[in-house]
């Protein structure tokens, strides 16, 4: 694995306020999408402090800089600040806006197609069945609901300071980072735990959880068995197997509800 990029001098120019601000502002990422730019105009503006910083002493670059960042620009909003940062160090390392407007163009879709697999399709559903099975479990509802915005909002956080930080250190080199980095796993082990938890959640919906919720003790054996073996499935085969069998399953569970209510 390639050691991290020591800090550019020039960037000592930017404090650490200036990059707060930044990641603050990645927040608003979205909020002037559009179907021209879609969130080229929010990347300028998260990015604008930075630009402040080093263009004070020259305002038509200043405006320059921030006229070429309102531009097409795309991203999961999660991984946005990894961008953010390697632009406010090329910027600081006084790039040609040539080399920074390809570098935007490389990874605006491996970003975007890498925060969908990673957060849309691997930690949301985590969380939500992991609230779901402690619903089912005998949770209070507002319990289960405190614990999915917790945990999510932990991993999000995570998430996007995180990207700041390597994007910082890496600068244009972040692609190869990225390739090199745990990221890969995450993704296997997210799909490891949804299938555990899809398992783990089967038989509880079987047997009418959702409306009278069960003791965990001593029905969870048949729950932990069908878990492990959804989590085999799911971490051998892949989706290929793991998506017929939660089907198979999911119209057993039908089948209980059902007679459950016929009772």
């Amino acid at each position: 694995m390639r050691p991290r990029a020591p800090l550019a001098p020039p960037l000592t120019r930017l404090r650490i306020r200036t990059h707060a601000a930044v990641l603050l502002r990645s927040f608003a990422l979205q909020g002037s999408w559009n179907y021209r730019t879609l969130i080229g105009t929010g990347f300028a503006f998260a990015l604008l402090p930075a630009l402040r910083t080093l263009f004070r002493a020259d305002p038509a670059r200043l405006h320059d800089a921030a006229r070429r960042h309102t531009a097409l620009f795309n991203s999961h909003p999660y991984l946005a600040p990894i961008a953010l940062a390697v632009v406010a160090r090329l910027e600081a390392e006084g790039e040609s806006p040539a080399v920074i407007d390809r570098f935007k163009t490389a990874v605006r879709g491996s970003l975007g197609s890498l925060g969908d697999r990673l957060v849309w399709a691997g930690w949301r559903p985590v969380c939500l069945l992991a609230a779901l099975a402690a619903l089912f479990a005998g949770a209070p509802w507002y319990a289960a609901l405190l614990g999915f915005l917790l945990l999510y909002n932990a991993g999000h956080l995570a998430t996007r300071i995180w990207g700041y930080r390597i994007g910082l250190h890496e600068g244009k080199h972040v692609g190869e980072r990225l390739r090199h980095s745990r990221l890969a796993h995450a993704q296997h082990a997210l799909n490891t735990a949804g299938a555990f938890l899809v398992g783990l959640l089967l038989p509880f919906a079987a047997a009418g959880a959702a409306f009278a919720p069960l003791p965990v003790p001593p029905p969870s054996a048949p729950a932990v068995a069908l878990a492990t073996l959804a989590a085999a499935l799911g971490t051998r085969f892949g989706t290929a197997v793991r998506l017929p069998a939660a089907l198979a399953l999911a119209a057993l569970a039908a089948i209980g509800i059902a007679l459950r209510f016929a009772a």
